[in-house]
């Protein structure tokens, strides 16, 4: 399955053609648990290079068992639209590309296949690019008893199959492929009794088109979050949307109905929409602002004397693909219908009405898509 993601406007779609994919990402897993065959794992390249060429990973929580069934059902999965040749590719092959992972917290469902593969993977070295705490988490895992040790901080130690890149939440962006860099927000997922937990957003930018898309980890809502976070990204997002950044991948884990107290760090369809008006809201606010000629800072609560009327936020979203993942499988087999999609037509039903314009596409274990 291809998907495309438009950018344009109506009107500016009349005049101009269709922009030429950006990015292609292959989902060898998109589910939140507990099928553990079905776990966030994306395969990420420039449309314009060859898979060959070199691959980044979004999380590692499925890998090369999962891959290969997806392969068994589809072997030209790897196939771009459009390409003349038709080339296959075995599991191991496709994991040899790797030159990267970017994972956004170190839970299971998130990393399990890049640990249980470390041993095997073909190639050269690959980079984990993840922030300081979910690189020491991991180094919890390869201590040599959960896990071999398999990774290193030495750039210099080649004896190591893997080698630990922190990233950094300085509102810059870190080059981690030719041509493709990647900006980091710190986002909330939660508590325990150790604290606060931490995951990530990642902007995910081709530099020399100057296109980009951003990638969530797990994520708790802000109107629950003792410390909300995602209002960063929205803040970050707002002058990029459409044009420049059109596509989000977020996750959605339980249907609605789900308490706050239920939800484990973890988004339900309310609380997405929730998410995207108040990213609507900060479209709302940067292009007043372009259209008074003037920087819109954000405002504290008591300063708000003007707050965005629903109104205001009809459309805000046009031209916005929003892709949700991570839906947690109901394998005790209640419905007919798989949980992702009665997850994204609750969202659709929110989204459509509020109006906000956004297209709500749920994300399928062996797609293929282009953005």
């Amino acid at each position: 399955m291809t998907i495309t993601t438009a950018e344009l406007s109506v009107a500016d779609s009349l005049s101009l053609p269709p922009p030429m994919p950006t990015f292609d990402i292959v989902v060898v897993g998109s589910g939140g648990g507990p099928d553990e065959t079905n776990l966030s794992a994306y395969l990420l390249k420039p449309h314009e290079a060859a898979w060959k060429d070199g691959i980044i990973a979004l999380e590692a929580g499925s890998g090369q068992g999962a891959l290969a069934q997806l392969l068994h059902r589809n072997p030209l999965l790897f196939n771009s639209r459009g390409e003349s040749i038709s080339r296959t590719y075995t599991a191991s092959e496709i994991y040899s590309f790797l030159r990267c992972f970017l994972i956004t917290h170190a839970h299971l469902d998130h990393i399990s296949g890049l640990v249980l593969s470390a041993g095997s993977f073909r190639g050269p070295r690959k980079r984990i690019y993840a922030t300081k705490d979910t690189l020491d988490d991991l180094e919890n895992v390869f201590s040599d008893r959960i896990w071999p040790n398999l990774a290193s901080w030495n750039e210099e130690d080649e004896d190591y199959k893997l080698l630990y890149s922190q990233l950094l939440a300085d509102n810059k962006y870190k080059t981690v492929y030719p041509d493709v860099s990647v900006r980091t927000i710190p986002i909330s997922h939660g508590h325990n009794e150790t604290g606060e937990y931490g995951s990530a957003a990642f902007f995910i930018r081709h530099d020399t088109r100057s296109r980009e898309f951003i990638f969530f980890g797990d994520v708790e809502p802000d109107t629950v979050a003792a410390h909300p976070q995602t209002i960063n990204v929205w803040r970050a997002a707002a002058p990029k949307i459409p044009h420049k950044l059109s596509a989000i991948f977020i996750e959605c884990s339980w249907p609605a109905g789900r308490s706050d107290d239920m939800l484990f760090g973890h988004l339900s369809p309310a609380h997405l929409v929730d998410e995207l008006m108040a990213l609507a809201g900060e479209v709302v606010k940067y292009r007043k602002g372009e259209q008074a000629g003037v920087r819109v800072r954000p405002l504290r609560k008591k300063q708000r004397k003007n707050p965005i009327s629903p109104d205001e936020l009809v459309g805000a979203l046009d031209g916005l693909r929003v892709y949700v993942m991570h839906c947690k499988d109901d394998l005790a087999g209640d419905s007919d219908m798989p949980m992702r999609d009665i997850i994204v037509l609750q969202i659709g039903a929110l989204v459509e009405e509020k109006k906000l314009g956004a297209e709500i596409i749920a994300v399928e274990q062996g797609m293929h898509i282009e953005i």
